[in-house]
């Protein structure tokens, strides 16, 4: 019946050995010698002054474990079958940690102890050697129940209660087939008297509570039945024996058969022989259970822990490189409409500036034309206005080019900002400067025709003047009875001469600057128009050479970008398929894990506590 617990725990072992898990398979590996030694180990554990060791001298009839004040068991206290008592300290060689393991580990240290002298060697002063390793005592005598195959240890209290409940699962208690958990009479179990049980029912199918020192507590009952129920409330498994050392070694002594009943260690001792009988195949098969149980656990941490990481990571380093560079194709593409929309703004702007600029300055420079000639006359000031016409629209028309340029070069440093995060600067060449020449020259201005009062005009208006005056104060007179011409009408002929000649000099002259003013007003048109035409052209030229530097630059970073945003989704893809190579395998890990356990529990009857969900 050995052959169907076996091929599980070879199973087991195995896949210790698939998942590289050497702990584990070397725990496994004790763990399968142990059950196939017909000798019944029980563990005794509990903390210090519980009776663990008087416990320990009462089930095999013997003083050997010192009990007392002041006695402290420190060393482990292993009680076998053995013709003639006798009693050896076993201490393991001290290795420094990280040393690797040698191919022939240094044998165990044996020292005798004398009979006599069995307490100070539980206490630790007595057989073991200085600068060794752990250690225990082992004790043989020859008693029928160690005879029948049962092996008692007897724990230290205190720290090395913790250490067997939350040590290793499989490696620290592989050895033990029963363990005895003793607490006393006089109170309650504790809590980490409770969390010691969780521990070892889920590493160990057999698990007893016993219950000492019943001969001092009078309501001992009472205490047993609490335990019961804080055992039951806990789901912990484990069957509570309440018993009284101290009766079983005077019933002994006297040989009184109904204290010894009394003692309770009849019904302790019943279970630890059924526990001896059952080991070879149903103590066997629960330990298989929950050694399969255990390695499925340890093994299944790991790749649930990795599973779940990788299910919950937000992305990895591919994955950030390609949205990386998936950002990086959008702000490109949001830079090539910010620096598109920025050129075309601007140049707008600036056309229509350039020219408002222009149309200001021939405004204000026909402003001080039209106030010159208001008073001048153009045949005396025409040379003097035309040179400084001419110079003033060559200043006004350089002032505008420089102007022009100015405002192409800050509009081209404008456009480059925009590539500022890409660590390119550079402006385009410049191919505008301030002394660049206009497209077409512009007009001379020429002299206008204008009309001059020559002498015959001026005689000829001043008789006409004359003659209207003369003959109306001649009129005049004449009916006074004098005669038509004379003095006052001669006078007044003259005057009126004169003033038609001043009034006739006047309208000349506002015709000559009215012509004045017309051509000059004829020809800054013609310039503001020639000028205009060159200042929007050259803004045009500017802007074709700002697109198409930009727009290359554009087209470089797009390469760059699109073969950055290739190489990084096949290193994405490349690493997703890794991701889902890898969570398949961690999944069916998982599933053979699963079966692992199934089949193990198949070995037994006994249904243990289920598994945690392994995914």
């Amino acid at each position: 019946m050995a052959g169907i617990w076996l091929d599980a725990l070879d199973d087991i072992a195995r896949t210790c050995q698939e998942h590289g898990r050497g702990d584990l398979l070397q725990a496994v590996r004790l763990k399968r010698a142990h059950l196939l030694d017909p000798t019944l180990t029980v563990l005794v554990v509990g903390e210090p002054n519980q009776g663990k060791s008087q416990l320990v001298n009462a089930i095999v009839n013997a003083p050997v474990c010192p009990v007392g004040d002041g006695t402290t068991t420190v060393l482990p206290t292993v009680l076998r079958h053995a013709e003639v008592a006798s009693a050896t300290v076993v201490q393991t060689p001290l290795t420094r940690p990280g040393t690797p393991p040698a191919a022939d580990p240094p044998a165990v240290q044996r020292t005798p102890v004398p009979t006599d002298q069995i307490a100070a060697g539980v206490g630790g002063s007595t057989g073991r050697l200085p600068g060794g390793g752990p250690a225990y005592i082992e004790i043989g005598l020859p008693r029928g129940l160690l005879g029948a195959g049962m092996v008692l240890v007897d724990m230290p209290g205190g720290g090395d209660l913790a250490a067997v409940g939350a040590g290793a699962p499989v490696a620290a208690l592989a050895r033990a087939d029963t363990v005895l958990l003793v607490t006393d009479s006089t109170r309650d179990l504790a809590v980490n008297e409770l969390n010691m049980l969780l521990h070892l029912t889920r590493s160990h199918s057999n698990v007893a509570v016993v219950q000492t020192k019943t001969d001092l507590v009078p309501d001992w009952r009472a205490v047993a039945d609490r335990n019961r129920r804080h055992l039951a409330d806990a789901g912990v498994p484990a069957p509570l024996v309440p018993v009284s050392a101290a009766l079983r070694l005077h019933a002994a002594a006297t040989g009184d058969h109904a204290l010894n009943a009394e003692s309770g260690f009849p019904a302790l001792i019943a279970l630890l022989r059924r526990h001896l009988a059952a080991k070879p195949d149903t103590l066997a098969r629960a330990a298989v259970v929950l050694t399969a149980r255990t390695v499925v656990e340890q093994l299944a941490a790991p790749l649930r822990a990795e599973l779940t990481d990788q299910r919950s990571a937000e992305e990895s380093a591919p994955m950030a490189r390609l949205h990386a560079a998936q950002r990086e194709v959008d702000e490109l593409r949001r830079c090539a409409t910010r620096w598109q929309n920025t050129l075309t703004d601007e140049m707008a702007d600036l056309i229509s500036d350039i020219e408002h600029d222009l149309r200001d300055r021939t405004r204000q420079i026909l402003r001080m034309v039209d106030e010159a000639f208001e008073t001048a006359d153009p045949l005396v000031a025409w040379d003097a206005v035309a040179q400084w016409l001419e110079e003033s629209l060559v200043e006004a028309a350089a002032a505008n080019r420089r102007w022009l340029v100015q405002r192409c070069d800050w509009i081209a440093r404008r456009v480059a900002e925009s590539f500022a995060r890409y660590g390119h600067g550079s402006l385009p060449p410049w191919p505008l400067t301030a002394s660049a020449e206009y497209g077409a020259p512009v007009p001379e201005l020429e002299r206008p025709n204008v009309d001059r009062f020559t002498v015959g005009q001026k005689m000829f208006t001043g008789m006409k003047g004359s003659y209207g005056g003369l003959l109306m104060f001649g009129l005049a007179l004449t009916l006074a009875g004098m005669p038509m011409i004379n003095p006052i009408s001669i006078g007044a002929g003259a005057l009126f001469g004169g003033k038609s000649i001043r009034d006739e000099g006047k309208q000349l002259l506002r015709r000559r600057q009215a012509t004045v003013k017309a051509a000059v007003q004829r020809h800054v048109d013609d310039f503001f128009i020639q000028v205009s035409k060159d200042s929007r052209d050259a803004a045009r030229r500017a802007q074709r050479v700002l697109r198409d530097h930009f727009a290359a630059l554009t087209d470089e970073l797009q390469t760059a970008i699109i073969e950055s945003l290739r190489s990084a989704k096949e290193a994405a893809d490349t690493d997703a398929a890794a991701r889902e190579r890898r969570q398949r395998e961690i999944q069916q890990r998982m599933i053979r894990l699963a079966e692992l356990y199934e089949q193990a529990q198949q070995v037994t009857a006994a249904r243990p506590a289920p598994l945690a969900p392994l995914a």
